[in-house]
């Protein structure tokens, strides 16, 4: 008696083939051993049918005919894939096949493609059939799949949910689609100058549809408003910084109509009258009183683990593609035993993996852009205490844990191409991050005074680095001075923090409240508000992720808070 294991994908297969050490005949769509046979699906071999398949009647459109909504749902072997599905149907049924180990993607996905196979072959109920599932594609994690599989019908929930979402997409886009096109195609077609056009609903598209559709709506109806800020130029020896009013309590501006903000004003004439009232009488340079100094060391933790999202949105960022090839690119990382199951929700890894990862970690020893870091937490032991961090929790872990590298089959990256060892370096870096400490930085907040008006300066440096040491891509290049002082500009202007040096710091340190402040200039900065910006396919994917944030009634987004719309595996090719 033989036992049967069936894949997902072919490639996945050949994984399971060479774990089991299969070394007999390879068949047409399988391969066979005294002991085993392994066999694939090419994806989905089975779909549901569409309506004519009920009665031919459907085939037209018409309002009369819907909803559509039948008792017992018909599916149907996708053509293409007919010579696939006859040869897996007959393995399914062969009477010396013993136990079937259903070998599917580990999620709801694939159970959907085994289950949906298994109804159409009308395989014998009383047939064992175990699930296996693993987080991985190597040789160790695929042989302990196959020890701990379980019995299939453990799973049923889960394929349940599959078959309920997949009828709910059939019921929403058949009927929607139809109804909208008869109400809506020829003023659509006449529109667009086209011969004809078909409206297309789905659950999620359509949601996603109209958020891009309302951030359109905000931008288009957006109207700029300019302000103005007064900044003064203080001096510091050879050196200075910025420090900017605000109409606190206390300043003759504070709750005046003519502020746009307590930062800035509606219009430029007053801005110069604040300007006159600090310089009058006064030439050339002016004084002010340090009337408040405040320190705080921070600490930054490293980031949460990568999720799907989460890296297809890195990934459109960094190198500037599109979350499905992203998805492509991991996949591809996945099957050949690098990084662990990408399609997961979930930015924390297991009790269970947290106890065993330090294989993980001594694994990335042996790659380049790792074994500089890897090789302390191991000498040093500093894995030990992460089972206990905020980077291990089994409660946010649904179908898998975090995207990691397996630390297993580094020198595949060699025949990989550019793109993929980048992808590969980020997973890889973003993990060993988790093993350093936090970052440190010092803060100074100043407020100094003249003629009763306040002016504020914040200031940054890193005084320890931490895990961002880690985090310097090998792929990134070095930016030239005028790029060093640009990002700056940018960075002061989001967070109001002047990124300083150690020369400033010392002397920043070095006032005491009361000291005199020399202020060279005062300046008026002219700004203006910004519409909200246009989603980009990586922002997109983390919008759908956090979609129950746009849910104006306060119950039901309590109720979805967590969760989105579409799922890792989907988004990428809803987007598309």
């Amino acid at each position: 008696m033989k036992k049967l294991f069936i894949a997902e994908k072919p490639s996945v297969a050949r994984q399971f083939a060479d774990a089991l050490k299969v070394k007999g005949k390879n068949g047409d769509g399988y391969i066979e051993s005294d002991e085993y046979i392994v066999t694939w699906c090419v994806g989905h071999l089975i779909t549901m049918s569409y309506p004519e398949a009920y009665d031919v009647v459907m085939k037209k459109w018409s309002l009369e005919t819907i909803p559509f909504i039948p008792d017992t749902f018909k599916y149907e072997v996708i053509g293409t894939v007919k010579k696939q599905f006859k040869i897996v149907a007959g393995l399914l049924n062969r009477d010396d096949v013993e136990c079937i180990y259903v070998c599917t993607d580990s999620g709801r996905e694939g159970e959907y493609i085994y289950r949906l196979v298994d109804d159409m072959a009308k395989v014998p109920k009383d047939k064992k059939r175990l699930r296996v599932w693993i987080d991985s594609q190597t040789e160790e994690e695929i042989l302990r799949g196959i020890r701990e599989a379980k019995p299939l019908n453990e799973y049923d929930n889960l394929s349940s949910a599959a078959y309920l979402r997949a009828k709910e997409d059939y019921l929403m886009g058949i009927n929607f689609s139809r109804a909208l096109t008869l109400k809506y195609g020829y003023p659509v077609k006449d529109f667009l100058g086209a011969d004809k056009a078909v409206i297309s609903v789905g659950r999620v598209m359509t949601c996603v549809l109209g958020m891009i559709v309302r951030r359109e709506r905000e931008i288009r109806d957006f109207k700029k408003t300019p302000f103005y800020r007064v900044v003064a130029k203080c001096a510091m020896e050879d050196s200075g910084f910025e420090a900017e009013w605000k109409a606190v309590e206390g300043s003759r501006y504070f709750n005046s109509p003519l502020l746009y903000k307590e930062n800035g004003f509606k219009e430029e004439k007053t801005a110069k009258e604040l300007i006159g009232l600090m310089t009058e009488n006064d030439e050339p340079d002016y004084d002010a009183t340090l009337i408040q100094k405040e320190k705080k060391t921070e600490k930054k933790n490293p980031p949460l683990l990568y999720n799907l999202a989460e890296l297809q949105n890195d990934c459109s960022k960094l190198f500037k593609i599109s979350p499905d090839e992203t998805l492509k690119v991991v996949q591809e990382l996945y099957e050949r035993k690098l990084v662990t199951y990408p399609r997961t929700d979930a930015r924390v890894l297991s009790t269970a993996v947290a106890k065993e990862i330090d294989k993980n970690i001594r694994g990335l020893m042996n790659y380049e852009h790792t074994a500089q870091f890897a090789a302390p937490i191991i000498n040093q032991n500093a894995y030990s205490g992460v089972v206990k961090s905020k980077y291990v929790n089994d409660k946010l872990i649904t179908d898998h844990y975090a995207i990691i590298p397996t630390g297993q089959a580094v020198k595949n990256l060699q025949s990989m191409s550019d793109l993929h060892n980048k992808v590969y370096e980020i997973i890889a870096r973003r993990f060993i991050a988790i093993f350093y400490p936090p970052a440190e930085y010092v803060r100074y907040q100043l407020v100094v005074e003249r003629r009763g008006e306040k002016f504020f300066a914040g200031f940054k440096m890193l005084k320890k680095e931490g895990y961002l040491k880690v985090m310097q891509y090998s792929f990134t290049k070095k930016k030239t001075p005028a790029e060093v002082e640009a990002e700056k500009k940018e960075k002061d202007k989001d967070d109001n923090e002047q990124v300083v040096d150690a020369s400033l710091l010392e002397k920043i340190e070095a006032l005491k409240k009361g000291d005199t402040i020399g202020i060279r200039s005062f300046e008026i900065k002219e700004g203006e508000t910004s519409p909200p910006k246009r989603y980009n396919s990586g922002s997109l994917i983390l919008a759908m992720e956090n979609a129950g944030q746009l849910i104006e009634d306060e119950e039901l987004r309590a109720q979805i808070k967590g969760s989105g719309i579409g799922t890792s595996a989907t988004r990428a090719e809803i987007i598309k």
